[in-house]
């Protein structure tokens, strides 16, 4: 009994599954032909799309071929015609080349005179620039001379006029020296003779009177003061001498010193100054 009740239930259970199973089925077959008919659909619509584009990129390729040998006749007339224009473009080329050849010559030359015309032109303006700092120059340069010949006439004014005292100071003091040194000379001369005299006499004296050795030693004292005394003056007159012959030499030196200053050489004085002999040197 159990075997048959449940042999029942699983043939029962087994018809459930099966109708289960071709109800599934069925929904699957129905869906897939759903599926199948939307993409056929879809399908057709793309390819539907896809032939409309196609056609009209044909069409449109149609139109633009035909436009483009439209285009290309037209060019065709075109390149026809620039050919004619460039055959005649060229044949006026070679119709100029000359003119333009020589034109271009005229303008390099034209050229090279405005090059050598701004270079005088510059020179030109440097020129009279020049010529106004050089006039200008010697303008100043000309008041310079006048006031170096002013100032000249006046140094040889100056110089004919201490030539003039020099040379009469020269033979003032050239005379007066000479007569001072031979004044001083002869005085010593005769100071020189009176002392031998006067030592002779002495002598004499002192062998005629017999004198005693005090007398005869007093009185050789007060000679001897004498002498040195005479010695002392004689002294003061070589002193004096001596002087009188520096001063002559220092006043030569600063003349030619003078000279030489005034630019005035020694050989126009006409005589060489006598420079004297300092006594003693």
């Amino acid at each position: 009994e159990i075997e048959a009740k449940y042999a029942k239930k699983m043939q029962v259970l087994r018809d459930e599954l099966d109708l289960r199973r071709k109800t599934e089925i069925h929904e699957v077959e129905e869906r897939k032909n759903s599926q199948i008919s939307e993409l056929m659909r879809n399908h057709e619509k793309a390819f539907s799309d896809m032939k409309n584009y196609y056609n009209d990129i044909t069409l449109k390729n149609l139109a633009l071929i035909s436009l483009l040998k439209d285009q290309m006749e037209e060019m065709k007339k075109r390149e026809n015609h620039l050919e004619k224009e460039k055959a005649d473009v060229l044949l006026q080329n070679k119709q100029l080349k000359e003119p333009l050849q020589q034109a271009q010559e005229q303008v390099a030359e034209l050229q090279k005179k405005l090059a050598h015309y701004d270079k005088d032109k510059e020179a030109l303006t440097n020129t009279k620039a020049r010529l106004k700092v050089t006039q200008k120059e010697l303008k100043d340069l000309q008041w310079e001379h006048e006031v170096l010949e002013q100032r000249f006439s006046k140094v040889q004014a100056e110089r004919d006029e201490l030539y003039q005292k020099f040379t009469k100071a020269i033979n003032e003091v050239q005379q007066k020296t000479g007569f001072k040194n031979l004044l001083l000379e002869r005085k010593l001369k005769g100071l020189l003779g009176i002392l031998e005299k006067k030592e002779v006499e002495l002598s004499e004296v002192f062998a005629a009177a017999n004198l005693d050795p005090g007398a005869l030693s007093l009185v050789s004292h007060k000679l001897e003061d004498v002498l040195r005394s005479k010695n002392t003056t004689i002294q003061d007159l070589q002193l004096q001498l001596a002087r009188a012959c520096k001063a002559h030499n220092d006043m030569l030196q600063t003349f030619e010193a003078k000279l030489t200053a005034f630019g005035i050489p020694l050989d126009n004085l006409g005589f060489t100054p006598l420079a004297s002999a300092v006594p003693g040197q």
